[in-house]
């Protein structure tokens, strides 16, 4: 890493946050705009000049050159040789042609017939075997055909368009199968099956569970193909599966899964919010793409949130990022966030195989603000751990109770400054001494209630929780994630570290089924061989 910042690092950690508000334009300066949010990261630990030298240090790397190379459709995912295009998605037809070429026939088609799927299933005009509309709609999917799905329709459940209900599958667990089955009714259920290789395990298994549901509860075989759509790369599976041609819906090599639901993955968020809000929530995404192409990188927000975020975990040497959304809608957004980044930055060797000397990614967690509070941020409060964290909060609400909306508000802003001031014990003392306490006792009870301070945090504001605010939130994580693994010289873009359970799992499978003896699980060690043993005497 860049010597210079690790010397500015080393002065950095000696120095209180709240000391840089010496300068009184500090919350002017270390505050920017776009896409309709707002970004104030004046409560970090850093300086004009150490985020100056972030970004010479950006330049030196080629950010911009980088940046390029994405949105031009180079293949930066360089172990699977694919492009990163999911940008695309969310673009105007011109620029696709632009850089697809022929294929953006493919795109275009694909999101007209998305439409008129949608359009067809709220108006009924796609109907049962038995001329009823579908009351619901059940999606399957694991990883990024989940993720961005569940995230966006608990973020938008205000933005529903019809009384049709979307309910999303993608635990294994035989208890999540039942309680989600036992809402429904099989006759007037539609399935969306959504995997990119139609062979993921734990997709195909809820999904032919749910096939034998529908059959075991009035679905004719005959009429199974009516309650089947697929999303997948591998049509041909898809149809030996059940599902008719029209049905299928395609992905593409260079949309990585954690950053496709802007693709015909988000059939089921669509189906919720309906074509105009999804083609919202696209839009600002896009507008958060434009900002990130074009703004110089002292105005650019992807670019700044990325470079402090690199600053705390790489120099300041801080393990791990809160995301607290002070918005119930937004509740899951801290866990959308842990796929994103920890499966795309949670590596340890360069793109070109060397082993790296720095940290990477930091762990992710958060829930909703303020059950943080009675939680995990004491932690943050009172043990010796830096938590760096970003508060998001919207200034408007579509309740109708707007004092709850101003106690909220007031939570977050004062957790944030509570994280940054802390307490230090003469303050304790001083406090308890003038509400009467004596000397003695004042001097035994202050150690326990002093606070550290000096915790970085970036506070983000939305006008208000809506699709296209939401997109444009999407998108400014995705670009800082890129670009923290665009200098940190990773691969973003590919997951080996999830394929190595998968492959795991086979063998695990096929001991538990008897297929093979144990002495032929040559990669399992003892102590997994005795654990299974242990199911298979149980059973």
């Amino acid at each position: 890493m860049d010597n210079l910042l690790q010397l500015l690092a080393f002065e950095a950690k000696n120095r209180a946050i709240s000391d840089l508000f010496t300068h009184l334009d500090r919350a002017d300066k270390f505050s920017l705009s776009a896409a309709d949010l707002y970004l104030d990261f004046s409560k970090q630990n850093i300086t004009e000049d150490e985020l100056n030298a972030l970004m010479v240090w950006a330049k030196d790397l080629k950010l911009t050159e980088k940046i390029q190379a994405m949105f031009s459709g180079e293949p930066i995912n360089n172990t699977e040789n694919r492009a990163v295009l999911h940008t695309l998605l969310r673009a105007p037809a011109s620029q696709q042609r632009a850089i697809l070429a022929d294929k953006a026939d493919e795109v275009i088609a694909t999101e007209k017939r998305m439409e008129v799927l949608v359009d067809d299933v709220l108006q009924g005009k796609i109907c049962t075997a038995t001329n009823k509309r579908f009351t619901d709609v059940l999606a399957i999917g694991i990883g990024g055909s989940f993720y961005g799905c569940k995230t966006a329709l608990s973020a938008l459940n205000d933005y529903c368009v019809s009384d049709v209900k979307v309910h999303l599958l993608s635990n294994v667990d035989g208890h999540a199968m039942t309680q989600k089955l036992t809402q429904l009714n099989a006759e007037t259920t539609l399935v969306i099956v959504i995997s990119k290789t139609f062979t993921t395990q734990e997709t195909l298994l809820n999904a032919n569970s749910v096939k034998q549901w529908l059959l075991a509860n009035g679905v004719t075989q005959h009429a199974l193909a009516k309650h089947l759509l697929a999303v997948t790369s591998h049509s041909q599976k898809a149809l030996e599966f059940g599902v008719n041609a029209e049905n299928i819906l395609p992905m593409w090599d260079w949309v990585g899964g954690r950053f496709s639901v802007w693709s015909a993955v988000g059939l089921p968020l669509a189906l919720a919010i309906g074509m105009e809000n999804f083609n919202a929530f696209k839009q600002g995404a896009w507008q958060m793409d434009e900002h990130f192409q074009h703004a110089s990188f002292t105005e650019n927000m992807p670019i700044i949130m990325a470079l402090i975020g690199i600053w705390n975990r790489s120099f300041l040497s801080y393990p791990a990022l809160a995301v607290l959304p002070y918005n119930h809608a937004l509740r899951a957004f801290p866990g959308y966030l842990q796929q994103t980044d920890m499966e795309s930055n949670g590596k340890s060797v360069a793109q070109n195989g060397d082993k790296l000397t720095y940290a990477t990614a930091p762990i992710v967690f958060g829930q909703e603000g303020t059950n943080g509070q009675h939680a995990f941020m004491q932690l943050m409060h009172q043990s010796d751990d830096i938590i760096p964290t970003d508060f998001i909060i919207s200034l408007t609400t579509t309740s109708q109770y707007q004092d709850h909306q101003q106690v909220l508000f007031a939570h977050c802003i004062a957790q944030a400054e509570a994280l940054m001031q802390g307490k230090s014990l003469d303050q304790v003392i001083t406090q308890l001494l003038s509400e009467g306490m004596n000397e003695q006792e004042a001097l035994r009870l202050a150690p326990h209630k002093t606070m550290k301070g000096n915790t970085p945090s970036n506070t983000l504001l939305l006008k208000q929780l809506d699709p296209t605010s939401l997109g444009a939130l999407f998108a400014l994580y995705e670009h800082k994630i890129f670009v923290q693994g665009a200098l940190w010289q990773i691969n973003s873009f590919d997951q080996w570290g999830v394929e190595l359970g998968k492959q795991l799992s086979g063998d695990v499978l096929a001991l538990l089924q008897n297929k093979i003896a144990p002495s032929s699980a040559t990669q399992l060690s003892s102590s997994s061989k005795k654990l299974i043993q242990q199911f298979k005497n149980s059973v």
